[in-house]
């Protein structure tokens, strides 16, 4: 039996995970539960699941979700610091980082300390602070598997692979709702065309990055800290139907590929489940359903975001942790209807160019710089 530590359980890849562990629930427990804001949801899945701890972070929300769960004898906490110390409880074997942004930087640190392997669903980890991430998880021994359906998919193609040079990596991406388009047609997109995704079911966030081509941007460094590749030797192309995750190539010329539905909860329940696989009911891919398989390079002239994550991963120091928290406060703005879609490109590239930039910056630099680059960002709303 597996004990689940799940920092985002409200959120998409939080549910979906719920979902797997109600399926499964010989090989996993829910142990602990944390949410932000959506205290009701929360007490209805501290109901179902039982968990031991949950924590809402928003402490406004302490009381009902506490008399709601006392009479289930489920200790409950509120604040984010209560989120980074229960990610180190000893009652997890696994937590699964959920959370969306830099928040779940601080819990992850704190649960590689306390030697838990990581389900890192939460790329931002990664992407702002991925050499001090790595060093730790070295220096504790822990793993770290990713949950992200292309990290997953190059993780499994690594599989039995580790002595082999890697040449190439190669991330998929749908292309988002707005593929094909524009920059002029851009500058028109209102939020809820923004929020239909072609393929995938995610949060607002994730969606909007999605269509911004931000989140392959986040993809490609947290692919870099990941599997310890050079920017120049990972790669991004457009393949619309969602059936390939991601690909890898080796010095030999030989390419692997992981390929499925475009469903999150195959890359959750592998790692929750790695190294093994288990038997599960969810639809399988047929290829006489998808008679074509189409690839196509990204327009980065348009889709502006993938450039400027490349280029904050080749200047590398605090400029991931600035071009994060800069695309963040403006996805925010746009979701908020503040600011219109392309704007999101403008804040990200003029805070990169604003924020001030730091070589080698310590943990204590990154959360400083993450204030500083929102604040740079927040005064062009």
């Amino acid at each position: 039996m597996k004990k689940i530590a799940i920092l985002g359980s409200t959120g998409s890849i939080g549910t979906q995970t719920l979902e797997i562990i109600e399926q499964h629930p010989n090989l996993f427990k829910a142990e602990i539960l944390t949410a932000g804001n959506n205290y009701q949801r929360l007490i209805q899945q501290a109901i179902k699941h039982r968990p031991s701890t949950v924590v809402i972070a928003n402490e406004a929300h302490y009381d009902p979700v506490k008399k709601a769960l006392s009479p289930y004898g489920i200790t409950v906490m509120a604040g984010e610091k209560s989120v980074s110390e229960i990610a180190a409880f000893n009652e997890a074997n696994i937590v699964l980082t959920a959370m969306v942004g830099f928040a779940g930087l601080k819990p992850t640190i704190e649960a590689i300390k306390k030697h838990k392997t990581i389900a890192l669903a939460n790329k931002e980890t990664l992407v702002v602070a991925g050499k001090i991430i790595m060093e730790l998880a070295n220096r504790y021994h822990i793993d770290i598997i990713p949950v992200d359906s292309e990290h997953s998919a190059i993780f499994q193609c690594l599989e039995g692979e580790k002595h082999n040079k890697i040449e190439k990596l190669i991330l998929t991406a749908s292309g988002g709702p707005f593929r094909g388009m524009s920059y002029e047609q851009l500058k028109t997109k209102t939020k809820a065309e923004a929020l239909k995704h072609p393929n995938w079911n995610m949060g607002a966030k994730i969606t909007i990055d999605s269509a911004s081509m931000m989140n392959k941007g986040l993809e490609v460094i947290e692919a870099h800290w990941l599997f310890d590749v050079p920017p120049q030797d990972i790669e991004v192309i457009i393949h619309p139907q969602s059936i390939i995750h991601s690909l890898v190539r080796f010095e030999d010329g030989s390419i692997k590929a992981q390929l499925g539905l475009p469903d999150m909860k195959l890359p959750i329940l592998y790692a929750l489940s790695y190294p093994n696989r288990i038997k599960s009911a969810m639809p399988r891919f047929d290829f006489a359903d998808y008679p074509q398989l189409t690839f196509e390079k990204p327009d980065t002239s348009v889709f502006k975001n993938l450039a400027y994550a490349y280029q904050a991963l080749e200047k590398g120091g605090n400029m991931p942790c600035i071009l994060n928290a800069a695309n963040e406060v403006a996805v925010d703005a746009f979701l908020d209807d503040k600011i219109n879609f392309t704007e999101i490109f403008d804040i990200v590239e003029k805070t990169m160019h604003k924020a001030p930039y730091i070589k080698t910056p310590t943990l204590d630099d990154l959360f400083e710089t993450d204030k500083e680059a929102r604040r740079i960002a927040q005064s062009m709303i």
